[in-house]
């Protein structure tokens, strides 16, 4: 790797005028994001028409509007500017978030609600997360982009811990309703916290380009990098079998075989500290074949979806959770490192949304079709499928010599 790109130390990064106020602000908002898949999985199956095929309908309905807004989320990023719409989109959707946490309140929640509600929280996500995964360059310069990224995702993952570490225990003394009710202000503190950064990001400046002719511009750009195309669609079969298994199935084994919302609380803090440990490698590992290196760590992921087949203990679970979340976050930051460097600046969000997209196509049908494939043939055989599909996602883009010889120091970027 070549070292001039990495020169800067963390005191450094931490030095820049604007990075602490954004990384407190990632802090806050994963603090709710801890939360909520916990509360929201088991405030729906706690209520009277709730059920696992219910909450594999929402959390699907959520992906899918994602999706299908994603791509038009990083048009408007770019040219509206970033940290406007992230401060925006988190805004508004903590306050719709809010509507959900009123019916939860009540004991009764209209399946319409929970469809209409976190579709436009889909919507709205769709278009911060291009938007978001923008702004680090405007933040701090090449030179420490690597180690910011580390940094956003310690700080982002502290916030998971605790969020998912409280889960268990909020929704057990207090509720679903009010776990939600935390999630639901985060975004909104989160929000005006990133606003006060417009002015890093400004929108583009004489762009009298139609969004189709700025959407069909980012296309090009994002198919003109082999490497970025490979790995978008092998992680739309990773990802397909990750929602499935953690999202759907997770949740059922721990009502099953273990205490519920408790245990598995417990497995997806274990997954956060992971992450934490993958944010703290992140700053010093420097794989000379970062692609390379991803994919094949990416494997974690089948000895994690393996060990709720049966179950194995709580114990193993937690473990091979952990491991993942390593995993999860090396992907986090070198993979966004690699877009920072590699993309044209003036195409990063575009390009991320493409990304985003691509990656996440499947997921509504691994999260609508769990639970009633799982009831058919069996949770173990559905996850002994996931994990065949998922060595072969991982496994057939490394014949690519783009993917596996993919390395910084081919970086062109501006």
């Amino acid at each position: 790797m070549d070292r001039k790109l990495d020169l800067m130390e963390i005191s450094q990064v931490l030095a820049q005028p604007h990075a602490k106020k954004f990384f407190i602000a990632r802090f806050i908002s994963n603090y709710g994001n801890g939360m909520s898949p916990i509360a929201l999985a088991f405030g729906i199956l706690a209520l009277p028409n709730g059920s696992a095929n219910l909450l594999g309908l929402t959390l699907g309905v959520t992906s899918a509007m994602f999706i299908l807004m994603v791509p038009f989320g990083g048009v408007i990023a770019d040219k509206y500017g970033r940290a406007k719409m992230v401060g925006l989109t988190d805004t508004l959707a903590g306050l719709i978030l809010f509507i959900q946490v009123f019916y939860f309140a009540t004991g009764d929640v209209p399946v319409a609600v929970l469809l209409i509600v976190n579709g436009c929280y889909g919507i709205l996500s769709g278009i911060f997360w291009p938007a978001f995964t923008g702004i680090m360059p405007s933040i701090v310069p090449e030179a420490g982009l690597q180690k910011a990224n580390a940094i956003n995702s310690l700080a982002a993952n502290a916030g998971l811990i605790l969020g998912a570490a409280s889960a268990g225990i909020l929704i057990d003394t207090y509720g679903a309703a009010i776990t939600l009710g935390i999630d639901a202000a985060s975004f909104v503190i989160a929000g005006i916290l990133v606003s006060t950064l417009s002015h890093l990001t400004p929108p583009m400046a004489n762009n009298t380009n139609t969004m189709i002719k700025d959407f069909i511009d980012g296309w090009r750009v994002f198919k003109s990098f082999n490497w970025i195309v490979i790995v978008v669609v092998s992680f739309s079969f990773i990802v397909m079998c990750w929602a499935a298994a953690e999202n759907v199935l997770g949740p059922l084994v721990a009502l099953e075989h273990f205490n519920g919302a408790k245990s598995w609380s417990i497995v997806i803090t274990a997954e956060s500290a992971g992450l934490v440990v993958g944010a703290l490698l992140a700053m010093k590992i420097k794989p000379k074949y970062p692609i390379r290196f991803l994919q094949i760590s990416s494997f974690t992921l089948c000895f994690y979806m393996f060990s709720l087949a049966k179950p194995q203990s709580l114990l193993v679970v937690s473990i091979c959770a952990f491991f993942f979340g390593i995993t999860l976050d090396l992907w986090g930051t070198l993979w966004y490192t690699a877009l920072h460097r590699m993309v044209p600046r003036d195409a990063l969000s575009r390009v991320s949304s493409f990304d985003a997209m691509g990656a996440l196509v499947f997921k509504p049908i691994g999260l609508a079709i769990a639970a009633p494939i799982s009831l058919l043939i069996g949770i173990d055989n559905l996850i002994y499928i996931l994990i065949v599909i998922s060595v072969l996602a991982i496994s057939l883009p490394l014949l690519s010599a783009d993917v596996r010889n993919m390395s910084y120091e081919d970086s062109s970027n501006n």
